[in-house]
């Protein structure tokens, strides 16, 4: 089932979030709900507080960044082949000089700035069958996972923006609070004024 994407703004989108029990029955349905949500909204990273859940859940698919031309084919075909769940995930190392990548995010559409980031990660996390793994990636795929594990930690990539250009950006990041912005996928907005 594709689930309203919740908009900048919502509390949900700052909190810590809960580690998952083994037990919790409905997992599974939702990153299955998850994954559709994320494949209709043309992502490549979805995090369980970004569909109202404030659970350390966060999945990638680093597919749609192998259409990319300028990379070489081995960094590709990583890319078009890395689709992962990641559950109670804690990063426990960041190495390497920072790096810039023109970041976005579902939960803040049409804005994309530039973010700093360290190259290589090694985090540990549990899989959707509660299977510990330790393992460290790099490029674009460590990106990704540091954007989507920020989440689950309750920050947003605007937060490490400098205060000018957060200022800059206010308006703009309001308006979508409000559901004053055209998006092609459902979103649920903390401002939206009901019509009476």
């Amino acid at each position: 089932m594709i689930l309203p994407i919740i908009a900048y703004g919502s509390p949900v989108l700052k909190k810590m979030c809960q580690k998952i029990d083994a037990n919790n029955k409905a997992l599974e349905t939702l990153i299955n709900n998850m994954k559709e949500t994320m494949l209709n909204a043309h992502g490549v990273g979805l995090a369980a507080p970004q569909i109202g859940e404030a659970i350390r859940l966060f999945i990638v698919d680093t597919s749609p960044f192998a259409e990319d031309d300028e990379l070489e084919v081995s960094e590709r075909k990583k890319l078009k082949a890395f689709k992962k769940v990641f559950i109670n995930a804690k990063i426990t190392e960041e190495k390497g000089d920072e790096w810039v990548f023109n970041e976005g995010c579902l939960s803040i559409p049409d804005i994309r700035e530039d973010v700093f980031r360290k190259p290589t990660i090694t985090i540990e996390y549990v899989d959707e069958n509660f299977k510990k793994h330790t393992e460290t990636y790099d490029g674009l795929i460590a990106r990704v996972i540091q954007h989507e594990y920020d989440h689950i930690e309750g920050i947003l990539f605007t937060d490490k923006l400098s205060s000018l250009k957060k200022r800059l950006l206010k308006k703009r990041l309001d308006n979508i609070s409000k559901g004053k912005i055209d998006v092609d996928y459902r979103m649920k907005f903390p401002l939206l004024k009901r019509k009476k």
